[in-house]
């Protein structure tokens, strides 16, 4: 697997592909922009993280140069801590571990390249796939706010994760 930035005209087929319903859709994007996804809302979200939270968006792409992930990354570079956000495999690989291998992909470069120290994501409680790959990985729990998120008659608990450079190169050793 390799990552790359996120290229508009070749990547957004596949991940409008992965999410085929409507709570699909609000577990990965919160509602951040309408479903279903189309290139206007979706690229429009993107521009305003990009200049509100320098998030920069990624593809991850098998060996063959297929399109299997996506994600989104920020740096705070003054407390160095990075975010992910966005996080989202093809649909047809969940649970293969390729969730697995982008994060970690995306943590080396987190740490490598970027000079970040932790890196945190948010996601929801009842995401319990998500969670449990996270988990996996060296995320810890660091705080569940209860009833953030509301879809249709559910409410969805939001779980902030975070992991540090040296928790994730020891879970790597």
């Amino acid at each position: 697997m390799r990552l790359r930035p996120y290229i508009q005209s070749k990547d957004f087929k596949y991940i409008a592909e992965w999410i085929d319903d409507e709570r699909s859709h609000a577990l990965w994007c919160a509602n951040n922009f309408p479903y279903p996804i189309t290139a206007e809302a979706f690229h429009s979200f993107l521009e305003k993280t990009a200049k509100e939270w320098a998030a920069c968006p990624f593809a991850a792409t098998d060996d063959g140069g297929d399109t299997v992930g996506f994600f989104r990354y920020s740096v705070n570079t003054e407390s160095s801590e990075g975010f992910l956000a966005s996080v989202i495999v093809d649909k047809k690989l969940r649970g293969k571990g390729y969730g697995r291998e982008m994060v970690q992909l995306a943590l080396r470069y987190a740490f490598d390249i970027t000079g970040a120290k932790s890196v945190q994501l948010n996601v929801f409680a009842e995401n319990e796939g998500a969670k449990r790959c996270y988990e996996s990985i060296g995320f810890v729990e660091r705080c569940i706010v209860k009833d953030a998120f509301a879809y249709k008659d559910e409410v969805w608990s939001r779980c902030n994760m975070s992991i540090t450079k040296q928790q994730f190169f020891a879970c790597m050793a």
